[in-house]
């Protein structure tokens, strides 16, 4: 996105687009979520049979129908951290006899009434196109495949008549793995050096995909922009697994722990520095393999998250089901939120699989409490792109005011994205990243007549507001009017995003 900076004081701005001018494909595999066995994500979030809330399934009706309408695609399970200490066989087979678990990734106890089955007929119901992550912490290339084998294999093999025996109307297969998790971090649990970590994936790696050549493979990258190993650890990993790599994972949260809301809604250029740093890894070992076949990015855990990260918030000490990292979002964590998607679709030639951590009670849209239910700001921001998805990614050019950063020197004011889809709609998403000025922002796409067709506003006057259960609709998305002709103008207030739908003729 191109900038120019307006003399100080004036508060217009304007997007400039061009038909011809495509990033690429959005793929909708970037509006995915992620669950993980942790705190009550699972238990008490997406499962809990006895809730009057709850389906024939165990499955709570409330909290599954309210993520239905932000439309999730892809969905990663079942961690995480968790993941790296989780031995799959533990959650299959009839629910009685499987075991009872430490867990040690968040000190809580895992029951493992909830698995694989339970999870792959969750997707078949939502329309959720599964994303498992194997263990390559405590567990091996051949459990990893065996993974494949039950949940996409022959049903002839002893594995595959496991799988019709425990799930007899479930055909659901799993498309997309994870080659461990965030194996680079010293708290991992199974932590090596990237080149353990590389052999150990690549033979993970051939062996799934000799059971199912069709799958497709995440590399764990990086887990923390800030590490000592950052970027290394990444062109490391990519070598070795070599030309079975298909993604190369990164992660990010973003905080305000500063309290500075200013500078917070500044953070979102982070997420377009990160994909260039990543994206040049995936560029360059690629070009040392001589190779045309280049990874993408997976940017597979991505928040705001800061109130809860914390030891005594992250760790359960033997409770079950556990209340951690149970954020409670305000309308500029909501902002921060959307810059992410914003970033995703501004960079789709090369970003192709993005989750949300996480969909249910940990750092997550929706909270419930007892029998009850809570949709967070975050939920507000990510339904307003529900609708507005599919299309080619424009390039974004940017006339307008500058706002100063601490970390970034100076941004736009106003951030933005724009997808232009094959039914003569533009979709236009906007962010005013000031705390005190409104912006008048006009969007133009050359040699086009643009007429509104709709336009949802997430605001509040205070951008510490919060959606709670004393006030559920404190902070909700309305519409709001636009002005049509060659170019579309909108009035932006302070600390707010729209998205818009637009008629092009």
């Amino acid at each position: 996105m191109s900038v120019w900076n307006y003399a100080p004081g004036v508060t217009k701005a304007t997007f400039n687009l061009h038909q011809q001018h495509h990033v690429g494909l959005v793929d909708s595999r970037i509006f995915g979520g992620f669950l993980e066995h942790m705190g009550r994500a699972v238990y008490e979030g997406i499962f809990d049979p006895p809730s009057v809330q709850a389906d024939e399934f165990g499955c709570r009706t409330d909290v599954v129908g309210a993520l239905s309408e932000l439309d999730f695609t892809v969905m990663r399970y079942p961690g995480g951290n968790f993941v790296s200490n989780y031995h799959w066989r533990d959650g299959v087979g009839p629910v009685d006899e499987r075991p009872t678990r430490r867990e040690l990734a968040w000190g809580t106890i895992e029951p493992n009434t909830f698995g694989t089955n339970e999870f792959l007929s969750l997707c078949e119901r939502t329309g959720w196109s599964p994303m498992f992550a194997v263990n390559l912490g405590t567990g091996t290339p051949e459990e990893a495949a065996d993974w494949v084998e039950y949940t996409n294999g022959n049903p002839t093999t002893e594995l595959g008549r496991q799988r019709a025996k425990d799930d007899p109307m479930s055909v659901q297969p799993v498309p997309l793995w994870c080659l461990g998790n965030e194996m680079d971090g010293p708290w991992q649990i199974g932590h090596m050096s990237a080149a353990e970590y590389g052999t150990k994936a690549r033979q993970a790696a051939h062996m799934m995909k000799l059971v199912d050549p069709t799958i497709e493979l995440v590399v764990s990258g990086t887990s923390l922009p800030e590490s000592s190993t950052y970027l290394a650890w990444d062109q490391i990993a990519l070598e070795s697994v070599g030309g079975f790599a298909d993604y190369l994972s990164t992660h990010r949260y973003l905080d305000n722990y500063s309290g500075d809301t200013a500078a917070f809604l500044t953070s979102g250029v982070a997420i377009d520095r990160q994909i260039a740093e990543i994206d040049s890894v995936c560029r360059y070992v690629a070009g040392r393999r001589r190779s045309s076949r280049r990874p993408f990015i997976a940017f597979d855990e991505w928040n705001v998250w800061y109130r809860t990260r914390n030891r005594a918030g992250m760790w359960a000490d033997g409770q079950f089901p556990a209340h951690l990292v149970e954020e409670v979002y305000d309308l500029q964590d909501a902002l921060v939120c959307a810059q992410f998607l914003m970033s995703f679709i501004r960079n789709a030639d090369v970003v192709k699989v993005a989750n949300l951590a996480q969909i249910a009670n940990v750092i997550a849209p929706v909270l419930t409490n007892g029998d009850n239910l809570l949709r967070q700001t975050i939920f507000e921001a990510l339904a307003m792109f529900v609708g507005r998805r599919t299309g080619n990614s424009l390039r974004l050019g940017y006339r307008g005011p500058v706002i100063p950063s601490p970390e970034f020197e100076s941004v736009a004011m106003v951030d933005g994205a724009a997808i232009l889809n094959g039914d003569n709609e533009l979709y236009v998403f906007a962010v005013n990243r000031s705390v005190d000025s409104k912006v008048e922002l006009t969007v133009e796409l050359s040699g086009s007549h643009l007429e509104p067709v709709s336009c949802d506003l997430l605001h509040h006057s205070d951008p510490t507001a919060q959606n709670t259960w004393d006030s559920p609709d404190l902070v909700r998305r309305s519409g709001m009017e636009m002005s049509s002709g060659p170019a579309l103008m909108v009035e932006l207030p302070p600390h707010c995003l729209v998205a818009m739908t637009l008629k092009v003729s």
